[in-house]
């Protein structure tokens, strides 16, 4: 019942890659206002083409920052299940712009792949989505069930107004189930079903020592370094067995159970040291590394400044220092209490001589987790399977998508993360690409998997 809309994306897929390339050519960069109106232009995209295949009630919803794209058809009436899909069309900056080998914002096809920013976050992926729509539409002139479609500008810089926007109307996006492809497979051509992400929240702390940088050889020894103090401060919060030692950080961390290390253990995916360079795995004691990155909490130093930065040497004792921590957490931790905790911590441990301060995250995110026996997961996979000619792998994963946690605390339903990147996509990073295979397969896996809910 599926063939009809996969020949039509067959017939049509170099209008369809040129569509794509159009939309990619946008950049839809959120995060600096220069781009506003691009990003603006990238949601008005996504809004044409909702428009001309066929969706109703379309709104390019205003708010603070860059709008929502909200769009529904409701036309496989009220027997039928309602899903909302959920995307982005903001992308994050291109810099450095030298480290490119194409144009970052003119999609280039090479070895197989499509190169530019968006490509994989979230526009190519986003697209497929809307492409198969069209293909529904051109070929039967309806969907096989009701959709509710929420592509938003901002994911790049934490969603805030959809955040806000959804729970002043949870109504309006309300559904059985969502579906979101934010996410990406374990390796290329491996179908994985994600049924688990970790929450994420974030602290930055700011040491004051004297009122302006002081001369070194004058001051040492007599004033506190805050560089000095920071580190020190660092080091009291993770020990060598890479475990946080911030009390009452992992009171309700529940342990893995024997089954689901054995799924860990069998999943045959990315070799972290030849995909990120590093000369050794280093992970919490009594865990592997996979262990670890899927399914433990973990605390990181994301960037620390302060003091003189430029070439060679300046003999100072800075006036301040800076770092800027995140932490993933799991199921049964709570964002907010852990940054409390942090905070503890911190004032208990602060150094003699220096004032401490400490910012919090504003927007942070619980773990989710759904059951991989849910009829939903189970058709996804099936629908993975059909596409790809493999066997589709259970995987929690070890990032943050925090759109997921609002989506199951607003409306307490399964959210099927369909997602169809690789670990060579270079997300956030200079060459971002997007493998031809996963364009052509995701968008039959999403063929399938639509059809699952079509009435016989």
């Amino acid at each position: 019942m599926s063939e009809q809309q996969l020949n039509y994306l067959k017939e049509n897929r170099s209008k369809n890659l040129a569509a794509l390339y159009d939309f990619l050519k946008i950049p839809s960069v959120s995060t600096d206002s220069t781009f506003k109106k691009d990003v603006r232009n990238a949601g008005q995209f996504v809004y044409d083409y909702l428009n001309e295949i066929g969706f109703s009630n379309l709104e390019m919803i205003e708010t603070d920052g860059h709008p929502i794209i909200y769009g529904e058809y409701m036309g496989a009436g009220k027997d039928a299940p309602t899903v909302l899909l959920y995307g982005h069309y903001d992308v994050q900056p291109a810099d450095p712009y030298e480290e490119w080998i194409s144009e970052p914002f003119l999609p280039e096809e090479r070895n197989g792949r499509i190169y530019a920013r968006g490509a994989s976050d979230d526009k190519g992926q986003v697209f497929m989505h809307l492409a198969v729509f069209e293909a529904f539409m051109k070929t039967e002139g309806k969907l096989p069930l009701n959709v509710k479609v929420c592509i938003e500008g901002e994911e790049e810089i934490g969603s805030e107004n959809l955040h806000n926007y959804l729970n002043a109307y949870p109504e309006k996006f309300a559904a059985d189930f969502t579906v979101i492809s934010d996410s990406g497979m374990i390796a290329e051509n491996q179908p994985t079903i994600l049924y688990g992400l970790k929450g994420f929240t974030g602290i930055e702390i700011e040491v004051t020592g004297p009122s302006y940088d002081l001369h070194s050889g004058i001051y040492g020894g007599a004033v506190k370094n805050p560089a000095m103090a920071l580190a020190q401060l660092l080091a009291t919060m993770k020990n060598k067995d890479e475990q946080i030692t911030v009390s009452g950080f992992y009171d309700g961390v529940e342990d893995l159970t024997k089954e689901e290390r054995e799924l860990i253990k069998n999943v045959q995916g990315e070799n972290y040291l030849e995909t990120t360079g590093a000369i050794q795995t280093i992970s919490e004691k009594g865990y592997s590394a996979k262990e670890h990155t899927m399914a433990r909490p973990t605390f990181e130093i994301n960037g620390i400044y302060g003091g003189y930065q430029g070439e060679g040497t300046k003999t100072i004792i800075p006036t301040s220092a800076t770092a800027k921590i995140t932490c993933r957490i799991v199921p049964n931790q709570d964002p907010e209490r852990i940054q409390d905790l942090l905070e503890t911590h911190i004032e208990k441990y602060k150094p003699a001589g220096v004032k401490v301060k400490v910012k919090k995250e504003k927007l942070s995110a619980k773990a989710y987790k759904v059951e991989p026996t849910d009829p939903l997961i189970v058709k996804a996979a099936e629908s993975y399977e059909r596409a790809f000619k493999k066997e589709a792998v259970f995987v929690r994963m070890g990032g943050s998508i925090p759109v997921v946690e609002w989506l199951d605390n607003l409306y307490e339903h399964p959210v099927v993360l369909l997602g169809f990147g690789t670990p060579d996509d270079r997300l956030h990073s200079p060459n971002e690409s997007f493998p031809l295979n996963s364009f052509d397969l995701g968008m039959e896996t999403i063929v399938y998997y639509w059809n699952t809910f079509k009435k016989e």
